[in-house]
């Protein structure tokens, strides 16, 4: 490494640039290969909702290095069949470092007493389930990886392999994939699917917030149905101040 890629780690827009320059091209186990074994290595945590295409990165990191950290948010409004399915994977894959912070059990109490914020204001109950979780969890990590594809959504159309959010790196090794890909990936090592997407559903999250797809709509369609809503917000940038 020389001293300006040293001193670029102290930046997360210089290092994402630095890191994008040698490795944008890559993707998959390609990708992750070099940055969890070396660039990232002990800096960086894979975030996984263990959701219908959740198996692909999961085996791919535990392939590469089983003790990198794996992050799951539970929510504590998540569906029994994906907490199950969780189990299911870190025994398969032999994962050894999973996390499963939820919300703050003081903000909780103040903010969802009854447990019906998500009827009442579905984006203050994922800031509260999901997203200020998840930015505690990721408080000891300069990086962290996601399963964020192209195909997903119009917002999501230019992802780059690398880039820099709110303060951290974030590696998207499956944003040039395709459904077909994903797929091709389950079958050819054999992997689980997620026992509710034989049910229709085809993207998982929250029970209260999760419907099925009906055929030709939009595999993102179930969530958070009729509520203008698409994310939960993890994945937007941070609230200055």
């Amino acid at each position: 490494m020389t001293q300006a890629q040293t001193e670029d780690r102290t930046d997360p827009v210089a290092h994402a640039a630095d890191l994008a320059a040698r490795y944008g091209h890559l993707h998959g186990a390609e990708l992750l290969r070099p940055l969890l074994t070396g660039d990232l290595k002990g800096r960086i945590a894979l975030v996984s909702s263990f959701g219908t295409e959740s198996a692909v990165l999961l085996h791919m990191v535990a392939e590469i290095d089983p003790g990198v950290p794996v992050i799951f948010i539970d929510t504590g409004k998540l569906f029994g069949e994906t907490l199950r399915y969780r189990d299911r994977l870190v025994a398969l894959l032999g994962l050894t470092d999973l996390r499963s912070p939820g919300p703050d059990p003081a903000e909780e109490a103040r903010e969802d007493a009854d447990g019906g914020l998500w009827r009442r204001d579905a984006g203050a109950c994922c800031a509260l389930r999901k997203v200020r979780p998840l930015g505690r969890a990721l408080a000891p990590f300069d990086a962290w990886i996601t399963g964020r594809k192209r195909f997903q959504a119009a917002t999501r159309a230019v992802l780059p392999a690398v880039e820099a959010a709110d303060g951290r790196i974030k590696v998207n090794p499956l944003a040039g994939w395709s459904r077909q890909d994903l797929t091709a990936y389950l079958d050819r090592h054999g992997l689980p699917r997620h026992p509710l997407e034989a049910d229709g559903f085809l993207s998982i999250g929250c029970m209260p917030c999760t419907d099925r797809v009906a055929p030709g709509e939009d595999i993102r369609a179930g969530r958070w149905r009729g509520q203008g809503k698409t994310e939960c917000g993890i994945h937007r940038p941070a609230p200055a101040g």
